[in-house]
């Protein structure tokens, strides 16, 4: 009994080791990722920052702040 408990433990074992080696990105793919992320975050900046958005978000703001519904 005890022999295939180890048996068994021992195939997990090596299956999680075997799982690790593909966590992760490689360099590229991480350097891709942040090009990525960092488009999107200046994308979005220019989206919030521009006239109708922020005026929108000024006055979601306002009347949060004033209480009114």
């Amino acid at each position: 009994m005890y022999q295939a408990v180890r048996a068994r433990l021992r195939a997990l074992v090596c299956k999680v080791r075997t799982a690790r080696r593909d966590v992760g990105m490689v360099t590229s793919e991480y350097a891709m990722g942040v090009v990525a992320a960092v488009a999107f975050s200046v994308v979005l900046y220019k989206v919030v920052t521009s006239g109708p958005v922020a005026a929108a978000l000024r006055d979601i703001v306002q009347q949060a702040l004033d209480g009114r519904g």
